[in-house]
């Protein structure tokens, strides 16, 4: 059970991270803040969530 644990918590960690940093991308004050966060999180691996319908 624990590697379940493990796992679940993995995700949820890796979902508020995504969203903080499109929160981050939808608030940037310049849009050369914004090229560079879309930038460094492209590097990273983060996508944007899709929209849901």
């Amino acid at each position: 059970m624990s590697n379940l644990a493990a796992r679940l918590r993995a995700r949820r960690a890796h979902t508020r991270t995504r969203r903080a940093v499109s929160k981050a991308i939808d608030t940037a004050t310049t849009t050369t803040m914004r090229d560079e966060l879309i930038t460094l999180a492209q590097s990273q691996g983060y996508q944007r969530p899709k929209p849901r319908m």
